[in-house]
């Protein structure tokens, strides 16, 4: 975007087209925040308009009539930050939100939260009334003599200030997308009222350039490289757990596992940064993940637990299991906050994890225990210790996998999901049964093994290689609000329209959330919205039957979701088995311009693995 064009607004219109008016005046406070997300590619906002926040709105308007930025309506504010979560993890560019004052902002919290739980780099924009209406009760007050939105957003930022001059908005923006993008990430919180808005900066382009600005830091320790390398070299059978922060460097970690001959598992969210069929993948280690890679890190052979960019939470260590959580540990992260989590280690290493891993890649081969003799006895050791990973043998129930019976199994719908859609194809699972049916059963065929060759170097870039660090199935960890991936897929597919996108949600979701996929009709948006439809709060229910616990608050009544998805205009199917599955035309569901939902009748009856949370739940009683 050219950002030295500036722009003011003017009550004059051109006879022809109503266009902006070129002009050398300053930029409007709003107008200048607009230029700023221009500088940096942002092509979507996503909101819901009101009263206060108007002046931005207009600016955007303006952007998008030259070709800027745009917005997307969202129908509630919760799913505004999903999208914006969903862009994030798409584009690898920060996800921008905004609401108007009071409930709009109040709307907002959760998906906010759930952002600042999940380390995703997100601009939230909130409106306030008029300055000197401050106190006066105005419509929809949220000072801090009102309804206080600043104070609320206090608790789920990096970065969170009202902005009541203009000359503290380019101070305050920068800082706030500094905090937003800087270890560790997370959203950050603009409030700002509407006569600021309205009102003149001193700038007629922006002063800074922020892509410089913002850029990565890819510093690394020499000093520690020499003792991890030193550690490694020691280290005769390793393997590594590969958490959700490893995208952009999967490919140089890919390419260290294979020089070392070392296995590696994975955490749920970081299952979607490697192939399910890799030869060295022994499965996933937490929530909803296997037996074998519990084995595999039990293993007495294992004298090294490489963990990398993994927050080591409840669901990504398998509820704090001491499998993991030991003396052999060595933890690598940007975060300062994960490596805090792991004091049992016997060595935390911080920095770029891309820029440790292509360090070890070069110096590999410089010392004699690094040599083909080395390796090969270090893949001995791994071959006589660890079966080869077939994802079908390691299942907890293969037979359910393969199952014809009606209704379809959720285990056996995993499993046409991977194999019915092509490798492009972007997963988002929601919060619940959804997460842990995924995160086990759904392997899909045709990924790529790595993005590195193994001699080093990058590959050009062809159609479905990994354009993001999101991988090929996006889940959030932490806060886990329900409904998340159905405003993350629709943020998803804005963010990347070229890749079809698939949100596996539950019943309970959908009907908390569901209104989101009449923004996918609106934006053309080609997302396949898969609901599993079991007639209940499905991990509640199964959790409390589990427990021993009264049933109680997790029935649901019957719904015919397919029926509601039309009647907010997308195309919809019913299923309830595998043939039904199979009649359906994927590749065209790929190809339309818009958004279809297949409505799952799956077995209720079926529990999903979630073992770890009953046992992180029975030890806490």
């Amino acid at each position: 975007m050219n950002a030295s064009i500036s722009l003011v607004h003017s009550n004059t219109t051109s006879n022809e087209n109503n266009s902006d008016i070129i002009s050398a005046q300053p930029l409007d406070i709003a107008d200048l925040l607009v230029a700023y997300l221009e500088q940096l590619g942002i092509k979507y906002v996503f909101g819901i308009p009101g009263g206060a926040i108007e002046p931005l709105y207009n600016a955007i308007a303006r952007s998008s009539r030259r070709g800027g930025v745009q917005h997307i309506l969202a129908r509630h504010e919760a799913g505004a930050a999903f999208m914006a979560d969903g862009y994030a993890r798409e584009t690898g560019k920060i996800g921008v939100c905004c609401a108007t004052s009071g409930p709009g902002a109040t709307n907002l919290i959760t998906g906010v939260a759930c952002a600042y739980d999940n380390n995703i780099p997100m601009l939230v924009i909130t409106g306030q009334p008029a300055l000197p209406s401050f106190g006066k009760h105005p419509l929809q007050e949220s000072t801090c003599t009102g309804i206080n939105t600043l104070g609320m957003f206090r608790h789920c930022t990096r970065y969170n200030s009202l902005v009541s001059h203009p000359k503290q908005m380019e101070a305050k923006l920068i800082a706030a997308l500094q905090r937003a993008t800087r270890t560790p990430r997370g959203p950050a919180h603009l409030t700002i009222p509407v006569d600021v808005f309205r009102k003149p900066s001193s700038h007629t382009t922006p002063s800074y350039d922020l892509p410089t600005l913002l850029a990565p830091s890819s510093l690394v320790d020499d000093d520690a490289i020499e003792i991890l390398r030193e550690m490694l070299s020691e280290s005769r059978n390793i393997v590594l757990l590969i958490g959700g922060w490893c995208g952009d460097a999967i490919g140089s970690i890919l390419q260290f596992a294979a020089l070392k001959g070392a296995t590696f598992v994975t955490t749920p969210d970081g299952k979607g940064l490697v192939s399910p069929h890799h030869p060295l993948f022994r499965g996933v280690f937490g929530f909803g993940g296997h037996a074998s890679a519990e084995v595999a890190l039990r293993d007495e052979s294992v004298d090294m637990i490489l963990a990398v960019g993994a927050s080591m939470g409840e669901w990504n260590t398998g509820g704090w299991c001491d499998s993991l959580l030991n003396e052999r540990l060595v933890h690598i992260d940007e975060s300062e906050d994960h490596l805090a989590r792991t004091p049992m280690a016997k060595f935390h290493m911080r920095g770029s994890i891309r820029a440790i891993f292509n360090r070890l890649i070069e110096r590999s081969g410089n010392k004699p225990e690094e040599s083909k003799k080395g390796l090969e006895q270090r893949r001995t050791v791994r071959a006589l210790s660890s079966p080869m990973w077939e994802p079908n043998a390691m299942l907890a129930a293969p037979e359910q996998y393969q199952s014809d019976a009606v209704p379809i199994k959720p285990q056996r719908l995993m499993r046409e999901l991977g194999r019915l859609f092509p490798f492009t194809t972007r997963f988002l699972a929601d919060t619940g049964n959804s997460v842990a049916w995924a995160a086990h059963y759904l392997h899909p065929h045709d990924r790529r093994m790595g993005e590195r060759r193994l001699g080093g170097g990058e590959r050009k870039r062809e159609p479905g290689r990994r354009q993001s660090t999101g991988g090929w199935l996006r889940v959030t960890m932490n806060f886990a609000p329900m409904g998340w991936a159905i405003g993350g897929a629709i943020g998803t597919s804005a963010g990347n329209p070229n890749v079809p996108v698939v949100c596996i949600t539950g019943d309970g979701s959908m009907l908390m959330n569901g209104q989101e996929i009449s923004v996918a009709v609106a934006e053309k948006l080609s997302i396949i919205f898969v609901v599993l439809n079991d007639r209940a709060l499905g991990m509640v229910k199964h959790g409390q039957r589990l427990a021993g616990a009264e049933s109680i608050g997790c029935d649901l009544p019957p719904t015919d979701f397919a029926a509601l998805a039309r009647a907010l205009g997308a195309v919809a199917h019913t299923v309830h088995s595998p043939q039904d599955l199979a009649k359906l035309d994927i590749s065209g569901m790929c190809a339309y311009r818009g958004p279809t939902l297949l409505d799952v009748l799956i077995d209720p009856d079926e529990v999903p693995p979630m073992n770890t949370r009953m046992r992180v739940l029975a030890n806490n009683l």
